[in-house]
């Protein structure tokens, strides 16, 4: 299968060199690399001058298309008409030299299969198990630890009810990282758009939503969810690579509170556009819960203001939701 590889970018040229080396040393190389740069300054296009890098090619786009779900889109009208699956990725993965290789070798072990999912290492410790751990995660013959958040949610009954990488109707489910690193291709709802692939047919019939600007955080899940209309989704954790988190072209801490709120709750309507009555209290308890959880943040850990001003974001955004929801339904609708 001829495939695409599409970068979208935002001022972080060394990430983003540091990727290609690891897309260079690829057993399965990509036909065609897409870079879609929405930086303000030309510190990325300088840093790809030289590189000689077999597929590359360049975009720097300006305000009309910056934002990574209109980059992303802008990025799908440069694929060219011989590929088949589209990848995309985050400036600041680095893969496994197989990563490609396992990655697209699931549409053909699951012909089923309209996106595949990669998976991301090292962001917890996960051991194999033949039993459950008191206070542990347990999942297929492994288990991790569990994060205080779900601790503290199972005392207060608001444990998540689907297993991971699928969303329950209350909402605030468990995350692709919940799977172990097994090797195994999973079946799911929803994986992270950051290490993802789609069959590029998929996108005669969706786009990426505009619904989200800027950092879009949670459009990953809006997507996986507008796609289960269309077929089956797949994690394949064979497929594996790192994400060196870079604070740079990340929102402020109020700011990115308060799309954790309006996002997760837009996300959440997507997938259940009914729930409920029991599902939606059972929604806003959690957010609430978790927006406490951040606040105690606050005596715990070593950056207070940041702690503060997410907490605070998080409350901006739960009042916006009670007092302004229509304005949201609104946008909901029109995607």
């Amino acid at each position: 299968m001829n495939f695409a590889l599409i970068i979208c970018t935002y001022m972080r040229p060394n990430p983003l060199l540091n990727l290609l080396k690891s897309v260079q040393g690829q057993t399965l190389y990509p036909n065609q690399i897409i870079i879609i740069d929405g930086s303000t300054n030309n510190e990325t296009r300088i840093a790809l001058q030289n590189k000689n890098i077999k597929g590359l090619e360049y975009f720097l786009v300006d305000a009309t298309h910056r934002g990574l779900t209109r980059q992303r889109n802008f990025g799908l009208t440069k694929v060219g008409g011989d590929i088949s699956i589209v990848c995309f990725l985050d400036d600041d993965i680095i893969l496994s030299p197989t990563y490609f290789e396992k990655l697209i070798g699931t549409y053909t072990t699951q012909p089923e299969a309209i996106a595949v999912g990669g998976y991301i290492l090292g962001e917890t410790i996960w051991k194999k198990s033949e039993s459950n751990h008191i206070g542990d995660f347990y999942f297929d013959g492994w288990h991790r630890k569990d994060g205080d958040r779900f601790v503290l949610r199972k005392r207060f009954g608001l444990q998540p009810t689907a297993p991971p990488a699928f969303f329950p109707e209350a909402g605030h489910g468990r995350s692709v990282g919940f799977l172990p690193p097994s090797g195994k291709v999973y079946l799911v709802e929803q994986f992270m758009g950051g290490v993802s692939s789609y069959k590029k047919e998929m996108f005669d019939k969706i786009q990426f939503s505009t619904y989200f600007e800027g950092y879009s955080l949670y459009e990953d899940a809006e997507f996986c969810f507008r796609l289960l209309q269309l077929g089956k989704l797949y994690v394949n954790t064979s497929a594996q690579c790192e994400h060196h988190h870079n604070p740079s072209g990340r929102p402020n801490h109020y700011k990115y509170g308060k799309m954790v709120m309006l996002n997760g709750w837009y996300v959440w309507r997507v997938r259940w556009p009914n729930p409920s009555a029991k599902a939606k209290l059972k929604w806003h308890d959690t957010a609430l819960l978790l927006a406490l959880i951040r606040f105690s943040n606050i005596f715990t850990k070593s950056n207070r203001k940041a702690a503060f001003m997410e907490f605070s974001g998080r409350v901006v955004g739960w009042f916006l939701l009670i007092f302004n929801q229509q304005k949201v339904v609104w946008k909901l609708d029109k995607q």
